[in-house]
């Protein structure tokens, strides 16, 4: 089911319900919220390394000046910024400054230091280093605009974050309610029937989300008490 306006409180009723308290007097928001963070966690990483469609992005317009070479985040007003949910770019573009006339960049290691003396109208090349984007200078006013793998998962603080995940709800409810029961009730029988259910629900999202591009449901590992934190979370 597509929830693109969930919220984090709607998780934790469910996952609260599912701990047998309903009208959660033991399991509050408060005491919920780590748990829901570490599942989303989890979710975020399995999208990520699954390269899910959900996660693919393309950026505003990226104004650059010209002589301006740098595009990192939290740059100050008015000066190029990389999205605030970036992870990692997966191509550049660019264009004269309003043309909307996207012509491919290409990605080095290095930028050349032959055409580092040399202004041109265009970039061509790019670098990917420090968390930052590098860009030979050119002597004209140019657009860039970025296709990149992007964060869609924020950090819940309360039960009125917004999760905007599509087809997340299930699988946060039940490894929710799976990492109650694990952490706090020390049950390992009702968090492995939790945590089995949220490998269902895992699989449903993560078949949604690739069916396009593969035409085949991926299996996930379940969660194993070997792995980290003494418990049954598996990647």
């Amino acid at each position: 089911m597509s929830t693109p306006d969930l919220t984090a409180g709607q998780v934790m009723d469910i996952s609260a319900a599912l701990m047998n308290d309903p009208l959660r007097s033991q399991y509050n928001y408060a005491v919920q919220v780590p748990y829901i963070n570490l599942a989303l966690q989890e979710l975020q990483e399995t999208y990520e390394l699954a390269n899910i469609p959900a996660t693919q992005v393309t950026s505003a317009v990226i104004p650059m000046d010209a002589g301006q070479t740098t595009i990192i985040f939290n740059n100050g007003p008015g000066l190029p910024s990389l999205p605030d949910d970036l992870i990692e770019p997966a191509q550049l573009w660019e264009s004269q400054r309003g043309l909307n006339e996207w012509i491919p960049m290409t990605k080095r290691d290095y930028l050349p230091h032959s055409l580092e003396t040399i202004l041109i109208p265009q970039f061509i090349y790019y670098t990917w280093n420090s968390q930052e984007i590098e860009v030979l200078q050119a002597n004209q006013n140019n657009d860039i605009k970025m296709d990149y793998i992007g964060d869609l998962f924020v950090e819940v603080t309360d039960e009125n974050t917004q999760i905007n995940v599509i087809n997340a709800r299930t699988f946060l409810q039940y490894r929710t309610a799976g990492l109650l029961a694990e952490f706090i009730e020390r049950n390992k029988p009702s968090a492995d029937a939790f945590n089995a259910d949220a490998i269902l629900a895992l699989d449903r999202a993560t078949g949604i989300g690739t069916k396009g591009k593969q035409n085949i449901m991926t299996r996930r590992k379940p969660f194993r008490s070997s792995y980290k934190r003494g418990g049954y979370i598996s990647r």
